[in-house]
């Protein structure tokens, strides 16, 4: 007699492993973003160990996708994605798409001028995409610096030093676009 709840576990497991990868994320450094040792991590892709809510919940947090996603929950026929705002170093990040790797789309609400974190220009593997829906951005790229406004763009690889924020006293709103890379360094866990 096939038993459901086993089979749906059973495969849990290449679904976590397939996340990680996709990431290009070490058990290492999954065991710090989530709090479960590294050995619960390969225990849990190998199957050598059923996985409990406590532990899905932070991985799903972590790889960015739902709960649902995790155990292959059958779908709903509901083609809605449920936006939930990721919040990190003063910024207000909504992720527009759910499957794990390739390019991801992410509404980012940046707060204005003076109220952002100091402004540290960042470096990462890949390309980012961004164009402005509301406001005006600040947007420092090398030794160069723009003023953007809203219906314009820029397309920049990430390996040059960046920065991106409001320009003025009000806050800004950008779709982005950018790949693995980018997602990891945008939506890391802060480190203070």
């Amino acid at each position: 007699m096939d038993n459901p709840a086993r089979d749906v576990l059973a495969g849990v497991g290449p679904r976590l492993r397939a996340l990680r990868r996709a990431r290009s994320a070490t058990l290492a450094a999954l065991a710090n973003e989530t709090g479960l040792t590294a050995s619960t991590l390969s225990r849990l892709e190998n199957g050598k160990l059923r996985p409990t809510l406590e532990q899905l919940l932070p991985l799903a947090r972590a790889h960015g996708v739902p709960l649902d996603d995790l155990v292959a929950a059958p779908p709903t026929g509901d083609p809605r994605i449920h936006l939930r705002p990721v919040r990190r170093s003063g910024l207000v990040m909504v992720p527009l798409t759910r499957r794990a790797g390739g390019i991801q789309a992410y509404k980012v609400i940046y707060p204005p001028a003076g109220r952002a974190p100091t402004m540290n220009l960042q470096t990462h593997e890949g390309y980012e995409w961004f164009y402005v829906l509301n406001g005006h951005v600040r947007f420092v790229l090398g030794e160069q610096e723009f003023r953007l406004g809203v219906g314009e763009a820029a397309e920049f690889d990430t390996r040059i030093p960046h920065w991106i924020g409001s320009a003025d006293s009000r806050t800004a709103e950008v779709l982005t676009l950018f790949g693995a890379q980018g997602e990891r360094a945008h939506l890391a866990p802060s480190r203070h």
